[in-house]
């Protein structure tokens, strides 16, 4: 595979070829070879390569899953036109059962955050690390793809308003990667990047790669002290005590700031220095702009705390009183915590944002062909997704065990799992889920502040390694449904089953309800040190309705069927999950969301966990109340449409146009409160019926997932699987009637 070395990428005018250079400055489109693109899943490890010859190419075929990923004709066959729930849920199935991997599990893609390949590509630039010309191509593809028309600019996501860090960021990734400054699309984004101010106006993780990069000024960049780790974990703001994500960003984020490392300048970095700003950058004061945000990015305002805060290390404590062998021992420390991290993940990390930022950390420690330097550049790929508009990064390494379970329990749920036509199917998405089982404790968790694991299931797989309490009970539902299915082989054991329990049972707050990766460690005041400045509720876990949900069904489905292990640990567990949902409803009957837009998706779990306590439209007021918000939304056309506006506010907020999946979370979650009028169910599953494809597919319509309260991500398995599920359940309810 050809690719491009990091000299080859920084020439003076940013081009790797000639030939390319012209195609950019007279906006062609460069694209790869699509039929060369191939999928590999080795256990749930998902990466694409790029094959470069034909023999390469007749000896991998292209299977259905690749095209249909790349954007390219399935050639699946049309199907006779659906006219009842189970038929539309059939040809849905007979479609998305094509796209399942050889491991069993599916992908896609889990895109929209626009600030994840800026971090790696400034990385793999300083780090020396050659870059496919394949992978080049298409990263510039993807990054014009999604630039907004109106201005220029790229926002926080794809469905964003452009801000200084989406256009900055951005705008370097494609001059790293050869784009000219005279291409128009790029004079477009420095207009806009201008009248936001310039890159001085960044946000701190904007500042942190920049500076790392060498077109920023490190006085630019609020402190991230590596001594915070060194912190005794009584105090109420140690590190331990933050949400994970955060913990393993600051984690190598603050040895690199103690280190103050800037790339060497390059001509490429030198051009870059004149062109993300509005003054000549030997004339700026970078020290005066530590706190210079433009309001776009500016979601949480630093506080006076922190700004304080900041006051003192900059002026005070880095100055004058930093002791040399204290920052040793608080970088010496910071390493040995990200090597822990590197060995508990196998070097996949927790997520593509500390990722790169461990990457560059062990190339400073370890030197550019060090073991775990050539281990990370390896892992980079496991981020990377290709689609029709170009080449990705994804949230995580993947949405494998979660998307996996929520299929099978939409087929279950659909009553389709007894159909020997998908036995075959949901059998090796059983056996996918047997083996992403995490079996063992990392080593001495209690050092590197991990929760217990043994027994867990995570977001993507095993290599992850993380526990996350809801995707632990959604894969421990779905295997309890399909061994329980008479025919199917038991393949995790009771005992396995029982470690899932134990360790979901550590993992419930005070509050009666359920985080995500681990319990509540700390105060919500810690929000006030909040210095993303981009993201809301950051700084810790919290409860949200959707995990609380997802335990509490599962703790109800295996008590079912294992009445007495823990018996009063569970239903102790059970009474204080189902308070927090009970109190945790509003007024007007809805739940916000925090993983999915918004009251619409929590709404759906929040009604699934009072029905699972027996409470149903009829004899409770709170699902009346519920019911009655879902049906107070409904649009003209009898589907549900939420903007992703309601995570930022707090508000519900129509989308201009009804949604195929958010009608299908509207309607489950009335189908689970058992209301009784199918009149305006029926009209809503006309529509989800009414948008299907001949060939069983429904299209990608707007973006379905959210996390920190403003940053939009997406589920595109999502179409097919509530739907699935919606579907089944009405028809089980009503009847399969004819609808179309």
């Amino acid at each position: 595979m050809a690719r491009l070395k990091p000299n080859e990428l920084a020439h003076s005018n940013g081009h790797p070829t000639k030939k390319y250079q012209s195609t950019q400055e007279s906006n062609e489109v460069v694209k790869t070879d699509y039929s060369r693109w191939r999928l590999l899943d080795v256990k749930g490890r998902q990466t694409w390569h790029y094959l470069d010859n034909d023999e390469e190419t007749n000896d991998w075929p292209q299977s259905i899953a690749d095209k249909y990923h790349l954007g390219l004709p399935t050639n699946l066959p049309d199907l006779p036109a659906a006219k009842t729930p189970l038929q539309s849920a059939t040809h849905a199935l007979s479609f998305f059962s094509e796209l399942q991997l050889p491991p069993g599990n599916w992908a896609c893609e889990y895109g929209g955050p626009m600030f994840l390949l800026p971090g790696l590509v400034i990385a793999w630039y300083v780090t020396g690390t050659p870059v496919p010309t394949s992978h080049a191509i298409e990263i510039k593809n993807y990054l014009f793809a999604r630039q907004n028309a109106a201005d220029g600019g790229w926002g926080l996501h794809v469905e964003g308003e452009s801000s200084v860090f989406g256009t900055a960021m951005n705008y370097v990734v494609l001059r790293i990667l050869g784009a000219s400054e005279e291409d128009a699309r790029l004079i477009k984004a420095r207009a806009i990047l201008h009248k936001l101010g310039g890159a001085v106006n960044g946000p701190h993780w904007a500042k942190f790669w920049l500076s790392v990069l060498g077109v920023c000024e490190w006085d630019a960049v609020n402190p991230v002290p590596p001594e915070l780790w060194l912190l005794p974990d009584w105090v109420p703001f140690a590190p331990w005590r933050w949400w994970i994500h955060m913990r393993q960003v600051f984690l190598p984020m603050s040895y690199i700031y103690s280190k103050r490392y800037v790339h060497p300048p390059t001509p490429l970095t030198r051009h870059l220095r004149q062109e993300l700003y509005t003054e000549p950058y030997d004339s700026i004061n970078f020290f005066a702009h530590r706190n210079s945000i433009s309001p776009r990015d500016n979601y949480h305002p630093k506080t006076w705390v922190l700004n304080s805060i900041n006051w003192a290390l900059v002026n005070v404590w880095n100055p004058y009183i930093r002791p040399n062998k204290l920052a040793k021992r608080a970088e010496d420390w910071t390493w040995d915590l990200v090597q822990r991290e590197d060995e508990n993940t196998d070097f996949a990390n927790l997520g593509p944002v500390n990722g790169p930022m461990n990457l560059l950390v062990c190339y400073l420690r370890e030197g550019a062909d060090s073991y775990s330097v050539r281990r990370h550049r390896e892992r980079m790929h496991d981020f990377l997704w290709v689609k029709n508009e170009g080449m990705l990064m994804n949230g995580t390494n993947g949405v494998q065990v979660w998307d996996t379970s929520f299929l099978v329990q939409a087929v279950v749920e659909a009553g389709l799992a007894t159909d020997p036509r998908w036995k075959p199917m949901l059998v090796k998405a059983l056996e996918f889920l047997d083996d992403q089982q995490i079996r063992e404790e990392v080593r001495e968790l209690d050092i590197c502040y991990r929760q217990q694991r043994k027994g867990a299931w995570a977001f993507s797989n095993k290599i992850q390694g993380y526990t996350v309490s809801d995707c632990t009970s959604e894969a421990l539902k779905s295997v309890i449904l399909l061994q329980s299915i008479p025919g199917f082989p038991e393949l995790v054991n009771q005992e396995r089953m029982q470690d899932a329990i134990d360790t979901l049972l550590t993992m419930q707050n005070p509050s009666g309800g359920f985080a995500s990766y681990e319990p509540t460690r700390g105060s919500e005041y810690m929000e006030y040190l909040n210095a993303a400045e981009v993201f809301g509720r950051i700084m810790i876990e919290y409860d949200y309705p959707e995990c609380s949900t997802a335990v509490i069904t599962a703790l109800t489905l295996f008590t079912k069927h294992h009445p007495t292990y823990r018996k009063e640990e569970i239903r102790k567990a059970l009474d204080g999950a189902l308070r927090y949902i009970r109190q945790a409803q509003r007024p007007d009957g809805s739940w916000y969301g925090s993983w999915g837009i918004c009251f619409t998706y929590a709404g759906m779990f929040a009604v699934e966990s009072l029905a699972s306590a027996g409470e149903t439209y009829e004899n409770s007021d709170r699902m009346r109340r519920a019911c009655h918000f879902f049906l107070g939304k409904q649009m003209e056309d009898g589907g549900w449409g939420e903007s992703y506006k309601s995570c930022e506010t707090g508000v519900y907020t129509h989308h201009a146009k009804s949604q195929v999946v958010q009608t299908a979370w509207a309607c489950i979650a009335l189908l689970e409160a058992g209301y009784p009028d199918k009149g305006p169910i029926q009209k809503a599953l006309r529509l989800i019926m009414s948008r299907q494809q001949p060939n069983g597919e429904w299209l990608q319509e707007a973006i379905e997932g959210v996390f920190n309260k403003s940053c939009m991500i997406t589920y595109p398995n999502y179409k097919f699987i509530f739907p699935i599920k919606v579907l089944g359940m009405f028809a089980k309810r009503f009847g399969d009637l004819e609808i179309l």
